[in-house]
């Protein structure tokens, strides 16, 4: 699948004006059940980006705990590694390292449109607490090995976050 129709060189300005932003979508998914985005959100991870890592590569989380909020979302998820695999945990649970970003700017960093320093830098990415912890799960970023995403997988993350910036500029 090439998803050719997903670029934003198809859709006029005005059109691309019309696309809500993030916050405005938050209202919607606020009616989903809260274990909902959670649960996609980890058999994305596990299923498309774990798996394409060397064994091993979530150790150094095993009996830590992270936490990833999409601010502009309202979504908020702690997650450990257990035997090599990425766990939920419950709401609320206290977390050693806390990531925050907004939805456009996690999208941009998941397409490498954007990367990890970038954005830490430009205060576009927070990361609070066990700052160790954060660096080694930012160099993982690093180390992920994109091009062992599916074709479709890696067509589909770059274009909708070309489609999310161009939506941005022209609501700008």
């Amino acid at each position: 699948m090439t998803f050719s129709w997903l670029t934003p060189e198809r859709f006029p300005r005005p059109v691309l004006r019309l696309l809500p932003p993030p916050k405005r979508l938050a209202y919607g998914l606020a009616v989903l059940p809260a274990a909902w985005p959670a649960r996609a959100f980890t058999h994305l991870l596990q299923r498309h980006v774990l798996q394409t890592l060397p064994a091993g590569s979530l150790d150094f989380l095993e009996k830590k705990r992270v936490s990833v909020s999409v601010d502009d979302l309202g979504f908020c998820w702690a997650v450990t590694a257990q035997e090599g695999k990425l766990r939920m945990l419950a709401a609320g649970t206290e977390t050693e390292a806390t990531i925050r970003g907004k939805a456009l700017d996690l999208l941009l960093l998941a397409s490498r449109l954007e990367d990890a320093d970038t954005l830490f830098f430009q205060r576009r990415l927070v990361m609070t607490g066990d700052t160790a912890l954060g660096l080694q799960i930012r160099n993982l970023l690093d180390q992920w090995p994109m091009e062992r995403l599916s074709p479709g997988l890696q067509v589909l993350l770059n274009r909708l976050a070309r489609l999310a910036l161009a939506a941005k500029a022209a609501r700008s």
